[in-house]
């Protein structure tokens, strides 16, 4: 097991519920990607990509065959990855109601960290 650069956590439990609707061969794959965010200094972009247009948001990039998973996330501290909400991407861009979406959980995130 390499030795993490970071620390990956889920806000709320919008991560674990999709994740747990997912066939387990997906669920191995999002942790092995979760994983190489975890353990990889630099951590390619067809893992992990900012999405552009947002200040902070990135996607973990997921894929199997020809089906394609998303899980947004961002960084705290530089060093914190915080997963947000994650969907199966049916279409070439990203939903926009799912960047509404996660950049409304990463908001209440800080909300409810300054309490």
């Amino acid at each position: 097991m390499d030795e993490k650069v970071r620390d990956v956590v889920e806000f709320e439990n919008h991560f674990s519920d999709f994740l747990k609707k997912q066939p387990v061969k997906v669920q191995n794959k999002i942790y092995k990607i979760i994983e190489a965010i975890e353990t990889l200094e630099r951590v390619p972009s067809n893992y992990l990509k900012a999405i552009v247009g947002t200040n902070e948001l990135y996607e973990a990039r997921i894929r199997l065959g020809s089906d394609i998973w998303r899980v947004f996330c961002f960084f705290d501290h530089g060093k914190l990855v915080i997963l947000l909400n994650g969907f199966t991407k049916k279409t070439q861009k990203t939903p926009k109601n799912e960047i509404k979406k996660a950049l409304q959980l990463m908001q209440k995130y800080y909300d409810t960290k300054k309490k």
